[in-house]
This record gives C-alpha cells, sequence and structure tokens, in this order.
C-alpha cells in the first residue's frame, strides 16, 4: 500500500475530529469566549500571562512533543503497521483531543488549577495527594530520563548542541523584545532568520563536551528555565523552536507527496513478540501520539494560566494534540517503509531516533536536499523536542509540588520545591537508577490519562452536565493500564526484579482507589468550595 494514500487518510479523519468533533466536546465543555480568564484576572508577569494564539500553540504544542510521538509508534511497530494507525487516529480524536482540551478548560474554570486540585474538589481531597504524588514522581522519571536522552545527543552531536545552546539565547532576546512591544509579526522573522544563523553556526564551529558536563548543564538550565517568568524565555523558545518542529513535518509531509513511497512493514505481524501481547502493550507503547497523561500537566499547570480567551483552548489543546498525532503518523511512516528485516536491524544497531532520522532524511531527499542534511536537521528537531519536555516537565513537576507541600505563599516556594525537583532527577540520571523504572513509564503516562479524564467526568458530572463523551475513553483506558500493569507484575516477578514488582502494584493500587472514587457518589468538598469562572476572586489564586 502507498504510504501517501495511509497519511491521506489519517488526516481526513483528524480534520473532521478538529472541525466537527471537537467544535461539539468544546460546547459540551461550557466554552465562553466572553469569560475573563485567569491569566486576565490574576495576572502576574510570572505564570498567569494573556498570550496570544500563534506564540500559546508553539509553547504548548513544543512542549508536549517531545520524543514520545517520535519513539513509541515506531516501537509498536514491530505488532504491524495498521492497529498504530488505527489506534493514532482514533484515539487522538476521541480520547487525546478531548483530554487535552478537557484539562486546559477545566484548569481555567477553576482559575488555573490543576488536575490535582480538581481530584479534589470532586473525587476526594485524599484523593488529590495521592495522584500529585504520583504525578510528581513521573516527571521526575521523566526529567532525569531527558536529561540523559538529551545530554547523549548533545554528546554525539556537537553541532546540534551549538545550535540548541544559541536557541536559548536567542529566546532571551526575543522574549525582551516582545515585552518592549516590538510586533509580533517582525518578531517572527527576526526569529527564524535566528534559528538559521544559530544551526550555521552550530556546524562552523561544534560545541564537544562530554555526556556527564551536558548532564549537569541542562539540570542547571531546567532549574533557571522553572524559577523565571514563563515570557523570557519558555515562551518565546518554544515559539520560536515550533518553526522547527512545523519545518520537519512539512518537509516530511511533502516529501511524503513527492516521493509517495510503498509501505512494505506488514500491516500485522501477529498477536505477541518480544515486547509482549498486543493487547495491551501495543496502546501502552504507542503513547503519547494518541493520548497522553503528560500533556494533561502541561495543560492545566502552564497552558491554563496562559489563555487569553477560553476558545483558545480548542485550537491549542485539540488542536495541538492532532499536530502530534500528524507527527506520530510521518513517524510511522519513517519505518513502515522499510521491509520487517531491516526494521528489525535499524532498531537494533542504531535505535528508533535513528531509524526516524534515516527515514525523514529520505523524504527530504525526495525534495533536493542532499540526504545527510535531512538526517541532521531530523536529529536537531527531535533534541528540540527532548528539550522542550524536559524543561516543561521540571516547571509542571515545580507546580505540582507546591501543590503537596502547600507552599503557594511563600516568596521562596518557586526556588524550594524547583531545587528539589531538579535535585532528585539528577540523582536518577546521574547514578543510572532511572533504567531500571523506565520501561513503566509507558503505562504510568496511560495511567495518568486515565485519571485525568476520571477527574474532568467528575467535574462535568458534579454540574450536572453532559459528560457520557468522557467515561468511554477513561474506562477504555483504565482497562489498558491494569491489563498492562498486570502483565508487567507478571513479566518482572518471573525475572525477580522486585523494585518494579512494587512500583507496578503501586500503579496498580492507585489506579483502583481512583476509579472506585470516581464512580461512587461525589465526595469532594462542598459544593461551592470549588468557585469556577468569574465567581472566584484573586484570594482563591492556586
Amino acid at each position: 500500500m502507498n504510504a501517501l494514500l495511509v497519511v491521506g487518510m489519517g488526516l481526513l479523519g483528524l480534520a473532521w475530529g478538529f472541525l466537527v468533533y471537537s467544535r461539539k466536546a468544546a460546547q459540551w465543555f461550557g466554552v465562553d469566549p466572553s469569560s475573563p480568564t485567569p491569566a486576565h484576572r490574576l495576572y502576574d508577569g510570572l505564570d498567569y500571562v494573556p498570550t496570544p494564539t500563534p506564540i500559546l500553540f508553539g509553547h504548548h504544542f513544543a512542549s508536549i512533543a517531545g520524543a514520545g510521538p517520535i519513539i513509541g509508534p515506531i516501537l509498536a511497530a514491530s505488532y504491524g503497521w495498521l492497529g498504530v494507525f488505527l489506534w493514532l487516529i482514533l484515539g487522538a480524536i476521541f480520547a487525546g483531543g478531548l483530554h487535552d482540551m478537557g484539562s486546559i478548560i477545566a484548569s481555567v474554570k477553576h482559575n488555573g488549577r490543576t488536575i490535582g486540585e480538581l481530584i479534589k474538589c470532586y473525587i476526594r481531597p485524599e484523593a488529590r495527594v495521592v495522584f500529585l504524588l504520583f504525578a510528581w514522581i513521573t516527571l521526575v522519571l521523566v526529567i532525569a530520563a531527558f536529561d540523559v536522552i538529551v545530554a547523549k545527543t548533545f554528546a554525539k552531536s556537537p553541532p546540534v548542541a551549538t545550535a540548541s545552546m544559541l536557541f536559548l539565547v536567542l529566546a532571551v532576546i526575543f522574549g525582551l523584545l516582545r515585552k518592549k512591544g516590538l510586533g509580533i509579526g517582525l518578531l517572527t522573522l527576526l526569529g527564524l532568520l535566528g534559528l538559521g544563523i544559530a544551526i550555521w553556526l552550530g556546524f562552523r564551529f561544534p560545541l564537544a563536551l562530554p555526556q556527564r558536563t551536558w548532564q549537569l548543564l541542562l539540570f542547571a538550565y531546567v532549574f533557571l528555565a522553572a524559577v523565571t517568568p514563563v515570557w523570557i524565555l519558555l515562551q518565546p523558545r518554544d515559539y520560536l523552536n515550533a518553526f522547527l518542529l512545523y519545518g520537519l513535518l512539512g518537509g516530511g509531509l511533502l516529501g511524503l507527496i513527492f516521493h509517495a513511497p510503498q509501505i512494505r512493514l506488514p500491516a500485522f505481524t501477529g498477536f505477541s513478540n518480544q515486547l509482549g501481547p498486543l493487547f495491551p502493550l501495543l496502546f501502552v507503547i504507542t503513547s503519547c501520539g494518541a493520548v497522553s497523561g503528560f500533556h494533561s500537566l502541561v495543560g492545566s499547570g502552564t497552558t491554563a494560566r496562559q489563555l487569553d480567551r477560553e476558545s483558545q483552548a480548542r485550537v491549542v489543546g485539540y488542536g495541538g494534540m492532532l499536530l502530534e498525532t500528524i507527527l506520530a503518523l510521518v513517524a510511522l511512516m519513517s519505518v513502515a517503509i522499510f521491509p520487517l528485516g531491516q526494521y528489525h536491524s535499524l532498531l537494533k544497531t542504531k535505535g528508533p531516533i535513528a531509524a526516524f532520522a534515516q527515514g525523514v532524511g529520505g523524504f527530504f531527499s525526495s525534495l533536493g536536499l542532499p540526504f545527510k542534511i535531512g538526517v541532521t536537521f531530523a536529529a536537531l528537531a527531535v533534541s528540540g523536542f527532548a528539550l522542550t519536555s524536559l524543561d516543561t516537565a521540571t516547571r509542571v513537576g515545580r507546580f505540582t509540588l507546591e501543590e503537596i507541600i502547600g507552599l503557594h505563599t511563600h516568596p521562596w516556594r518557586r526556588f524550594l520545591t524547583t531545587g528539589l525537583t531538579v535535585a532528585l532527577a539528577a540523582i536518577l540520571a546521574l547514578t543510572g537508577t532511572w533504567k531500571s523504572i523506565w520501561p513503566l513509564m509507558g503505562t504510568a503516562n496511560q495511567l495518568l490519562a486515565a485519571l485525568a479524564l476520571l477527574a474532568l467526568m467528575a467535574w462535568l458530572r458534579s454540574a450536572a452536565k453532559h459528560y457520557r463523551f468522557l467515561q468511554w475513553p477513561a474506562l477504555f483506558m483504565l482497562v489498558v493500564t491494569i491489563s498492562a500493569l498486570a502483565f508487567l507484575i507478571a513479566k518482572h516477578w518471573q525475572a525477580k526484579h522486585f523494585v518494579l514488582v512494587i512500583l507496578a502494584f503501586g500503579l496498580l493500587i492507585l489506579a483502583l482507589y481512583i476509579s472506585w472514587m470516581s464512580f461512587r457518589p461525589r465526595g469532594g468538598l462542598p459544593k461551592g468550595s470549588c468557585a469556577t469562572g468569574v465567581e472566584s476572586g484573586p484570594e482563591d489564586r492556586p
């Protein structure tokens, strides 16, 4: 089958999801463009900052689009490309898009509170601490893992390291000029010119440092990124970095159009392989391209506090999820063009990111670009994905730990909570401990998504609004994650990896506990104590 035909069918499905289904879902969520958002009512110049849609979309998309939507579909393709393709499209439309948009809207309706606060309000107060602690530990693992991934990339590709460091300087200049009132159009042109110069300088002056040095420098960077105002570094860096992602997507799609390669990977390879059974592992491994619990932490932890108006949630949340799915489709096609034997050989010898870069390099070469440049550009874009996930996870980890400890009014709270988050991640990364827990990350991420959907469902149910459209994806995700955890417990028990058994069992208990609480009669805070919208005042600031 032709890869272009498959991608075309996928794009048509996603277009229906955005143009039709997301509009209906926005009505169910109660989106009101005229209602003042927390970014206006609680403006502080640090986290609560009204932001234009293009910048907010770039910031949000670059934050959620880590390496997951690339690595996940490529690994899951070992079951065949068809199952991954169907889950990407159906999962994004009926689960991931709702999850992301709903997390932002619910947070906006509650003064920028996170999903953990919604669990406290509408499920059980005690469930909030359990959820937040689990979310924080997950974020720490993400920070540790991505620190290693980015540091390895920088150590092996010095030109990428130089360009990435120059991006940071460019972002600060961009943020300062925007604060001075320079127009977004002119700033974007200057920023894109700066990106081109940074990439050119990266090839001319490669910055070669050991991996351990890069790990330490990256931890210092994410600490600063988490405690500084969002407009001076994260917003502009993510906005400009998003153009790398757009270039990768655009070039990949154009390459597919002009090259129109044939899919040589089998559509289906069997119900089980070296990874385990197709159900539930295909859904867990594919992960971020269809639905990701990390997105709820980004949406409710950062994006919701920057919305200029509620209607942005549909474009930024639902639209951002679908664009990530398109990235996942390109990643899937980048390996689906290889025969099964070559696919396995690439994964074994080079890994999924290198396999992706080689496939996309072929797409770019069909546009007349040298194959080597296409491969290098793809590697640079992937490192950008990972770096944005790294700094965003740190900032969201700061918010989450603040909620657990209750230091919202403490003047040094962001330094203390960021320091604790980064310190624990550094211990895991520098000692290599994170590697033993990484196999559970996909399941933990999907479990976060299921719990976030349950929290959104409880909110709508409490407000006597339609919530059934969330019930079915929430139940499906719970079945998937509980089944995956049961499989992992049995697998690690046989391998005598008892630490992983305990962790997987703990996640299983968490899933069952919050699920049971979600479907019981309302047990959250008294009605009226979780004020929403303009009914809340500045004193309700999270």
